[in-house]
């Protein structure tokens, strides 16, 4: 079924910028809400950001908010994560993660992990000097 693969991490400097990028392949996003989580060694897994699949709706962590963007393109069917003024402290293995779209109101989480059923390999980011 679907399949994630994250790509575009590296290295680089405080204050630099990366954007990640989820390619998908087995299936069409335009049903998925997508979030995108990261964990740090010693570190539990944490939510980022997330969009929903209508990308009206978006939602980011407070310690992202302001920095980082989430947006897809159906066309594409990839997921990115711009990242800009970046921290020693969001240094992580960062992966994207996707769900089917929940009848309701639009919308996604970046808490409630166990929401996501296709899980990307991560990407690594590091942030240093």
């Amino acid at each position: 079924q679907l399949q994630l693969v994250e790509s575009g991490g590296g290295l680089v400097h405080p204050g630099g910028s990366l954007t990640l990028s989820c390619a998908a392949s087995g299936s069409t996003l335009d049903d998925y809400a997508i979030g995108w989580f990261r964990q740090a060694p010693g570190k539990e897994r944490e939510g980022v950001s997330c969009i929903s699949s209508s990308a009206l709706s978006t939602a980011y962590a407070d310690s992202v908010k302001g920095r980082f963007a989430i947006s897809r393109d159906n066309i594409k069917n990839t997921i990115y994560l711009e990242m800009n003024n970046l921290k020693p402290e969001d240094t992580a293995v960062y992966s994207c993660a996707a769900h089917r779209s929940l009848p309701g109101p639009d919308g996604c989480s970046v808490v409630a992990q166990a929401l996501y059923r296709y899980w990307g390999q991560g990407t690594q980011v590091t942030v240093s000097s």
